[in-house]
């Protein structure tokens, strides 16, 4: 089977191999292919590579099979499918998932885990890809349900990371406001399993990872853009996404979002890991953006969904 892959071309580069050695092999011409892959970390790069002019929906031969392996809403994923039948083509949405963000080699098959629905034919299509890329393929059903999963993972993994990183704050602050003797060698208990990693990760210092804050952020837009469209609001998702969105206006969108304990540190340690605090100055300092990186329209800073944002005062700086 002949693929045309787009997208993050690192996510490729350590799947590239698998693909090979299960017969899969890349190829140029979209007319060649009978697998388009897609991995994209914007919601508006995916949507162009699919519905722009010359997209693969208007450029893929009948019967060849379209799989995302993207973090996405619902609602897109059930789009694509609908224009994907009429178009004569499968789709199979199929966003991935890491066993550990943390991972050296997040990307390796061990540490990957997707989540399938679709047309059962196209499924049944796109498995031997989809077992060669993941070392657990998840079927959830219904087209949409495999990106409302990616969903709700999401936000957990959200909840984890933020917790690891504020209870390491808190201990860390309170020992240099000498609140009692021995407090640096305080045990923080009971996190759970994806938290005491994450809380390894920032004790240790370990600031970059392939898997980045940028993507870490595109999973979070996902989230918030599924739940926008149930009209529900998510304020600690929320305020999660903005802690990165911070980072990555200090130069941090290339690290791992375990580089989010910076933003809780000392301005002295986040200039010695290459982040810049006058950046976050010059950012929120002329006001709020106009547009949301979910897709929200804001209008007097107010996103339609009945709360406000206050982008450029978020209240955040080098401690």
């Amino acid at each position: 089977m002949r693929y045309i892959f787009f997208g993050d071309e690192n996510f490729h580069d350590d799947i590239a191999v698998r693909l090979a050695n299960a017969g899969f092999e890349r190829c140029a011409d979209i007319e060649e292919a009978s697998a388009i892959i897609t991995f994209c970390t914007s919601q508006s790069a995916l949507e162009d590579a699919y519905f722009d002019e010359g997209g693969f929906v208007q450029s893929a031969h009948p019967s060849a099979v379209l799989i995302d392996f993207s973090a996405s809403t619902p609602g897109f994923a059930r789009e694509l499918g609908a224009v994907a039948t009429v178009s004569d083509l499968g789709f199979v949405e199929a966003p991935i998932a890491l066993e550990d963000m943390l991972d050296p080699r997040p990307f390796d098959e061990e540490n990957l885990v997707c989540y399938v629905a679709g047309e059962e034919d196209a499924v049944a299509a796109a498995q031997g890809l989809l077992n060669a890329v993941c070392g657990r393929v998840v079927e959830c059903g219904a087209a949409g349900t495999a990106q409302l999963m990616r969903a709700v993972r999401t936000l957990q993994e959200a909840a984890a990371v933020v917790s690891a990183i504020e209870a390491n704050a808190l201990v860390r602050a309170a020992h240099r406001a000498a609140l009692g003797n021995g407090l640096s060698d305080v045990a923080i208990s009971g996190l759970s399993e994806p938290a005491e990693r994450m809380l390894e990760a920032v004790r240790e210092k370990r600031f970059e990872g392939a898997f980045t804050a940028e993507m870490f952020l595109s999973e979070l837009q996902a989230a918030l853009a599924s739940a926008d469209d149930a009209d529900l609001i998510l304020p600690q998702a929320e305020s999660t996404m903005h802690l990165v969105e911070l980072l990555e206006v200090i130069g941090g969108s290339f690290k791992s979002p375990a580089a989010l304990a910076l933003v809780y540190g000392e301005e002295a340690e986040c200039a010695e890991n290459g982040l810049d605090w006058s950046r976050a100055e010059e950012a929120y300092g002329q006001g709020a953006d106009d547009d949301d990186d979910y897709g929200y329209d804001d209008e007097e800073d107010d996103c339609g969904c009945g709360h406000h944002h206050d982008h450029g005062g978020f209240g955040y700086s080098a401690n």
